[in-house]
């Protein structure tokens, strides 16, 4: 099995790109110039990563998503269609005077996110600007995601609120909101311990 990236002919992919091993590009992918996409990864159709992104290793990126300047995604994320980032809590178009545009590079008001190992972000999903999402969290389709996620924590909704605790395999261990669910340690059925705390994100 060859080692180099398979990277689609219609993708765009500019220069100073990093494209680690064995990671597939599929069609009309843009990635812009400085840009670092880890070893194992599949990025699907119409999807966008912006010049600052970084994508760790074992990462599926499905079609159409929008990955803005800033962005962090750790080991093996998932990130499901049609999700978008944000980076920008001021955004405007133009300066104040309504004079000219402002920049489309990342300026001092670009602010960061960091998705942690093994977290998933369900389809079509909004992400706000300069949030921790935490390791192996587990975000629902649709969710407006407004503040930090826990690890292990399954949230949902506009904005995206507690609704349980989630293992390393997907399955839910526990159901319940920020009230019903203190410290403490969890069983799945597959055999792991989840440590619950909330509020931490790794």
């Amino acid at each position: 099995m060859s080692e180099a990236p398979r990277i689609h002919a219609t993708a765009r992919i500019e220069p100073d790109v990093t494209i680690g091993a064995r990671t597939a590009i599929w069609d009309h992918v843009h990635v812009r110039s400085g840009a670092a996409i880890g070893s194992d990864c599949i990025v699907g159709e119409k999807t966008y990563i912006a010049g600052t992104a970084r994508v760790g290793d074992l990462c599926k990126l499905n079609a159409n998503v929008y990955v803005c300047a800033g962005v962090t995604l750790g080991k093996g994320v998932m990130v499901a269609a049609h999700t978008v980032f944000t980076n920008d809590r001021t955004p405007r178009a133009t300066n104040p005077e309504l004079t000219q545009l402002r920049p489309s590079e990342p300026t001092a008001t670009t602010l960061s996110t960091h998705v942690g190992d093994g977290a998933t972000i369900g389809a079509n999903s909004t992400i706000g600007p300069g949030l921790e999402l935490g390791t192996w969290c587990m975000v629902g389709m649709g969710s407006v995601v407004t503040r930090a996620v826990p690890a292990h924590a399954l949230v949902a909704g506009n904005p995206a609120r507690l609704r349980g605790v989630v293992c390393a395999c997907g399955l839910t261990v526990a159901r319940g909101g920020a009230a019903d669910l203190p410290a403490g340690e969890f069983v799945c059925a597959c055999g792991h311990r989840i440590a619950w705390q909330p509020g931490a994100t790794s």
